[in-house]
């Protein structure tokens, strides 16, 4: 566990110093706001669809290391998929960040989200780690209400 948890530490610090598709997007398709309360995270998701595909995804706003990170990870990894296949994506880094920490980690299918599953042993920063995810989801759904994790 210590490797994996050197390896979460990493990409962390990695992608809250620079995170991949940081910016505002003038020509999205949809946007919308991601908060919570808890730990003072406000990020703005940008989607470009092209049909059902992520044409493009980006995200602006502040927040911790951990909700920075997890967003910019997100956003690497859905570009260019379906909504079906983000969709996926949200519920096995859901399943695997809300698992008891002792689960085993099905590394095959959460591929490069494998790295978050330390989060899990960190209740209270689970929220931080799925803000951008359930901001996501509910983008994706078509809903303009701001999505709050509380």
């Amino acid at each position: 566990m210590a490797g994996n948890r050197a390896l979460y530490e990493q990409v962390i610090l990695e992608h809250n110093k620079k995170p991949r598709n940081f910016r505002e997007m003038p020509d999205a398709t949809r946007k919308l706001e991601g908060f919570n309360p808890l730990c003072g995270d406000h990020f703005t998701l940008f989607v470009k669809l092209n049909g059902d595909v992520v044409e493009d995804v980006s995200f602006s706003g502040a927040g911790c290391a951990i909700s920075k990170s997890s967003a910019s990870v997100m956003t690497t990894l859905i570009k260019g998929k379906t909504i079906k296949e983000a969709e996926q994506l949200f519920a096995t880094f859901h399943k695997m960040v809300t698992a008891p920490p002792d689960a085993p980690i099905d590394e095959e299918s959460a591929g490069r989200l494998a790295v978050f599953a330390g989060v899990r042993e960190f209740p209270v920063r689970i929220k931080c780690a799925t803000l951008a995810w359930h901001t996501l989801l509910s983008l994706l759904d078509g809903k303009a209400s701001p999505v709050s994790t509380e």
